[in-house]
């Protein structure tokens, strides 16, 4: 008796869907694409927002010495504070007034969770006009990491992703980026992210930028550009190092072109999540203006412009892109353009409301990954962090208990 032959089954291949929510589409049946910020009144203008002569000169407007500025970065910058009472080597007479008017209140804090082990927080903030947004920060071994939204909301509609599925309320500030790193420092200072280990000798402060918050943050470019410069500004900023932050997108390539030519060495990441534009399209609607070769191409570019080697960003989701073949297309691909210009970084999907997507099963994960290391691409599956607390990628997203908690929360002063 002879074992029959076992049949081969196809791949099965999930398409790209809605589930629990409906995607805005405009006139002609493609996923809305939001580029323009909608208009609603403008967050205060802050110190953050100036170029350091702009804030002297601004100093100056308000009749006081130029020299006022630079006290002013001191305490905001390196100390992280706001408070006129901590700011006792400026004058007494006005001096609140002078400080609440360059340095407004930008965040409320609505909500903290934490994680049981305390090495990892979500921030959910209110900005002066209502809106809310959500920061993550992360405690790792040798660094703090910090990821920061960029826009409250997001307007690439990417159907995987909880920001996407809310739209785009509006661009925030750079000042308002930038505060959620000195917000941060200031809890990290005040001992509120727990405690490092004995042989951790890394500075009590964010060290690590991620842009994977809420937005899109090549689609806030100025802005954007405005806040990294504040935070890699060594004499009249935070100071940190430009190796430490990640600026991501899902592609859209004349940004990429403008940001390899800022000469500020950041770190470039693209979201790929996917080797081929039949799903690609689907998947990130941006693709239907930007398709995968040509955002591969401006991202080799970036390499070749900065020498910083390029991240590829990858979720991960079961039976629709963690195919061997999508693997070994995406290797392809990379090594098209050349060797060690690209590290791959694939990410479980991490799950959103209303969706029956899930994260790929581990051992077709792990296959992934064997096949780009195999084909010489270098390739690391990345840390889930703050999934219980719905803190991980794709997860930032208001919701309505968040809402009724900051409808009742009053704006700081």
């Amino acid at each position: 008796m002879t074992d029959s032959p076992v049949r081969a089954t196809k791949p099965r291949q999930v398409r790209p869907a809605t589930e629990g929510w409906t995607q805005k589409k405009d006139a002609e049946g493609r996923p809305l694409l939001q580029f323009a910020s909608p208009k609603r009144g403008k967050p205060p203008v802050h110190l953050a927002d100036f170029t350091p002569e702009q804030r002297v000169e601004k100093v100056k407007e308000l009749g006081l010495p130029g020299f006022r500025a630079k006290q002013l970065e001191k305490h905001y910058f390196q100390h992280w504070t706001h408070n006129p009472a901590d700011m006792t080597d400026l004058p007494a007479e006005g001096r609140e007034e002078f400080v609440h008017g360059m340095l407004p209140a930008l965040l409320t804090e609505v909500r903290r969770l934490e994680t049981d082990r305390g090495d990892t927080i979500k921030f959910l903030w209110k900005l002066h006009d209502g809106a809310l947004v959500e920061s993550v920060l992360m405690r790792y071994p040798g660094r703090i990491t910090l990821c920061v939204s960029s826009q409250a909301g997001c307007g690439m509609n990417c159907p995987f992703c909880a920001t996407g599925q809310a739209g785009l309320t509006r661009n925030m500030s750079a000042a308002e980026i930038v505060e959620q790193i000195v917000r941060a420092n200031r809890l990290i200072a005040d001992g509120g992210l727990g405690g490092k280990k004995k042989d951790d000798h890394s500075a009590e402060r964010v060290s690590n930028i991620v842009f994977m918050g809420m937005g899109e943050p090549l689609a806030n470019y100025a802005r954007v550009m405005q806040a990294v410069r504040v935070m890699t500004d060594k004499q009249h900023g935070l100071g940190m190092s430009a190796r430490g932050i990640t600026v991501s997108t899902v592609g859209l390539v004349p940004a990429i072109t403008k940001l390899a030519n800022e000469d500020i060495p950041v770190t470039f990441a693209l979201s790929l999540h996917a080797p081929d534009d039949k799903l690609r399209d689907e998947l990130i609607p941006v693709n239907s203006r930007w398709k995968v070769d040509e955002a591969l191409d401006a991202a080799r570019a970036y390499f070749d412009k900065t020498g910083r080697r390029v991240s590829i960003e990858y979720a991960l989701i079961k039976d629709m892109n963690d195919h061997g073949w999508r693997a070994d297309l995406l290797a392809e691909k990379l090594n098209a353009r050349g060797r060690g210009w690209v590290h791959v970084n694939p990410i479980p999907l991490n799950p959103t409301p209303g969706s029956i997507w899930t994260a790929s099963d581990v051992p077709v994960q792990n296959e992934f990954v064997r096949r780009l290391n195999d084909a010489g691409i270098p390739t690391t599956l990345r840390d889930t962090r703050g999934k219980e607390i719905d803190g991980a990628c794709g997860q930032l997203v208001a919701t309505e208990e968040d809402e009724a908690v900051a409808a009742v929360t009053p704006l700081e002063d």
